[in-house]
């Protein structure tokens, strides 16, 4: 009998000292998550798994654990396991997308850090916000996003920018993986060059960056950060068409080049060449387009693990809008009216950390672009380039996290008008400074500085100041304040210059604007007990500007006049966005926003042109499991807004009606890696010229062939021209676009 019990106790010893293994995959959304971490306490053991996201844990003893999985932008899962044995162990992990808004972000600070811990408020949105309404374009996508809006500014060649918070488009910086290279020229036809493809996320800033990125971030920022190929599929494939006849194909590939460096290649095509005169004006209600975008992005795979990226992209197109008879045998000449529109473009960019041990990286871009286009018979040849490289070194010492940089850009610059008589060439090299402290886990702030020299306007200096307050896990308050200063690009930002009969008047040397801005934030966290979240974020800014360039187009009606404005412009507000998420598996995101945006001069106050009072934004999204089918239903609002008139006798209304687009969207996702989606845009089926008796001022006279003018250059009033008016395509604050329907297929290869 003592044998026995002996036998007992030393088989039961052997399985406590048992050595056996764990294994798995960690996934989201079908996807392997390389470089996620996975830590068991007990047995103090911490890995992360390869580029397969595959992890493999040996040497642990029988008994009770529990393993925590992490990965960055999604929710930390837990969960309790036994081993019992010697024999191998599988625990797979499909991480769900982080509701909490716990994301990893970079633009606010040039640095990555947990959005909850930003001294900087940055709004995030992936691919799975801009999928509830799909667009041709990074542009369009935007049209969701509380506080910003893109915005129409040609009815003819459908020109656009966009707004954040009020501010004209040139007051927004467009960035791509962090690098200014979306300005210029490329501000007014290049955002519709961005396909969504590209798209790992978007940040957004709102309210001035010049401190750290120099003078186009005056009103907010958009980084458009692109996906890592590490991460990509193999291959994709997202094409959809609509019954107006706009074909969108987007394509991606991935290929690993042994074990050097992974490649992701993503290809997009747009056409659409079906004339639609809806309004009956015989003008195109939406610009023809047929347009190309390549992109290419390396990872290298280096012994030190430090970042080696090199990415670039071609893209051209050509557009045109004009009278349904215009064809190319018309372009430049006074037959028939038409804006044509050829443009090419190429990007490179890159990013390099350096072999040092110090934290310091080095990044750079370069763009090329060539703009041939005729807007009736007045031609508009342009060529801009812009060279842009920065090094930065990151070092943090006891409660101070340091940045600092060193940037240099280049511009170039040429076109056919009065205003460039000579090549534009510019140099402007730049030093920043940031420090963030952090006092204790409740209390931060960050002081930043930059200083920029320019051989037009010499000597430029942007401080800044931002103050978190942790009150709690769920309680944040931000405190944000700054300067800004732009330098205007008179004919490659304001389109209006260049269509239409306006006269354009430059009555001084333009001076760069300087803003002044003051911003609080504060974001609240709610759980429910049944596991529903709640987010709450709500903005109150006010922004000062001085030397302001706003385009007058009411002292004369034949003309635009630009000088710098003798008083100050204002843009204050308040925004809120809500998000729910609830366990029924529906999903609401709300925004609304409140602003005042107005100009003083001679102690007269105006409100901004083309800027609406208030604004609201809205994805409520339901997931039928039974079905296998998503329901997205997405839209906004934007109330009156004053609209550029050409007289007394202008019979278009002077404000805009409150106006809005709605869309709805099925998504049926049962068979593997298919999505077979359709939907509805623009329900109500909206368009500018309700309400209106035209549009587009004299359309059937779009030379002003048949206009009389007195002495002094006025338009008069005839039998043929009872309202004294002149061709003018500038009057258009919304989409000609009315209701279409849409199908397309979403195929994605692991």
């Amino acid at each position: 009998m003592k044998t026995f019990k002996l036998a007992c106790f030393l088989l039961l010893t052997s399985f406590s000292f048992a050595q056996t293994s764990l294994k798995g995959t960690i996934t989201a959304d079908g996807m392997p998550l390389p470089q996620a971490n996975i830590l068991i306490k007990k047995a103090s053991k911490s890995i992360v798994t390869d580029t397969n996201g595959n992890y493999f844990i040996k040497d642990l003893i029988a008994g009770d654990y529990e393993i925590a999985v992490s990965y960055t932008g999604f929710r930390t899962e837990k969960r309790n396991f036994t081993l019992i044995d010697s024999t191998e162990t599988v625990l797979d992990f499909k991480l769900r997308e982080n509701n909490t808004l716990d994301e990893v972000v970079i633009t606010g600070t040039l640095k990555p850090v947990s959005r909850l811990e930003s001294a900087v408020p940055v709004e995030v949105y992936k691919p799975t916000f801009f999928k509830k309404n799909p667009t041709a374009n990074v542009f369009e996508a935007l049209q969701n996003v509380n506080g910003v809006r893109p915005q129409l500014n040609c009815n003819i060649c459908n020109t656009g920018d966009i707004h954040i918070n009020g501010l004209e488009g040139p007051y927004t910086l467009v960035l791509i993986d962090g690098m200014p290279i979306v300005s210029g020229l490329s501000t007014v036809y290049g955002l519709s060059g961005i396909p969504n493809s590209l798209l790992e996320r978007i940040e957004i800033v709102k309210g001035p960056a010049s401190s750290l990125y120099g003078s186009e971030a005056v009103g907010g920022l958009i980084n458009i950060i692109t996906k890592n190929p590490t991460n990509a599929p193999v291959f994709s494939v997202d094409s959809f068409i609509t019954d107006w006849g706009e074909l969108n194909v987007d394509l991606g590939f991935k290929e690993n080049v042994g074990k050097a460096a992974s490649v992701l290649t993503g290809v997009n095509y747009f056409n659409y060449s079906n004339p639609v005169d809806n309004n009956n004006d015989n003008f195109t209600d939406l610009t023809l387009q047929d347009r190309v975008s390549v992109f290419q992005k390396w990872n290298f795979n280096r012994k030190s693990n430090k970042l080696l990226s090199l990415a670039g992209r071609f893209f051209y197109e050509d557009r045109w809008g004009g009278e349904l008879q215009w064809n190319k045998g018309y372009r430049g000449g006074n037959e028939v009216y038409g804006e044509s529109i050829y443009t090419k473009r190429w990007e490179l960019l890159g990013a390099y950390e350096l072999p040092t041990v110090e934290k310091m990286r080095f990044s750079f871009s370069y763009t090329d672009h060539d703009q041939n286009s005729v807007y009736g018979d007045v031609p508009f040849l342009a060529k801009q380039r812009i060279g842009f490289g920065q090094l930065t070194w990151d070092k943090k010492i006891n409660k101070h996290d340091l940045l600092f940089g060193t940037a240099m850009r280049y511009q170039y610059y040429d076109d056919n008008t009065t205003a460039t008589v000579n090549e534009d060439v510019n140099w402007i090299p730049s030093l920043f400074v940031q420090d963030e402290i952090a006092f204790n886990d409740k209390h931060k702030i960050l002081l930043g500085a930059r200083y920029d020299y320019n051989d037009n306007h010499g000597h430029i200096f942007t401080p800044r100041f931002a103050y978190k307050w942790k009150v709690n896990e769920n309680n944040i308050v931000r405190f944000n304040t700054g300067t800004g200063f732009r330098i205007v690009n008179l004919f490659t930002e304001e389109h209006a210059a260049l269509t239409g009969s306006r006269d354009v008047i430059v009555l001084e040397e333009l001076k760069p604007e300087r803003s002044f801005n003051v911003n609080l934030n504060y974001l609240k966290k709610i759980y429910t007990s049944n596991g529903n979240f709640i987010g709450l974020e709500t903005t109150a800014w006010y922004t000062r500007f001085s030397n302001s360039i706003i385009p007058d187009y009411d002292t004369n009606p034949n003309q635009i006049i630009y000088k710098n404005l003798d008083g100050h412009a204002v843009t204050k507000g308040i925004s809120t966005n809500l998000d729910f998420v609830f366990n029924n598996g529906l999903k609401m995101i709300l925004g609304a926003t409140y602003m005042d945006v107005s100009k003083t001069e001679n102690e007269v106050t105006t409100q901004q042109i083309l800027t609406e009072k208030f604004s609201a934004t809205w994805a409520i999204s339901y997931r039928i499991n039974k079905l296998f089918l998503d329901v997205d239903y997405t839209g906004n609002i934007y109330g009156p807004m004053r609209l550029p008139l050409l007289g007394d006798l202008d019979p278009r209304s002077e404000y805009s009606p409150t106006w809005s687009i709605q869309n709805i969207q099925f998504t049926f996702n049962k068979f593997k890696n298919i999505e077979i989606y359709g939907g509805v845009k623009n329900l109500l089926n909206w368009t500018p010229n309700k309400g209106n008796p035209f549009i587009i001022a004299r359309a059937n006279d779009p030379f002003d062939k048949n206009v009389q003018f007195d002495g002094s250059g006025n338009v008069q009033a005839t039998p043929d021209n009872p309202y004294a008016l002149t061709f003018d395509p500038g009057y258009v604050y919304g989409p000609n676009q009315g209701i279409r329907t849409f199908i397309g297929l979403r195929y994605t290869l692991k």
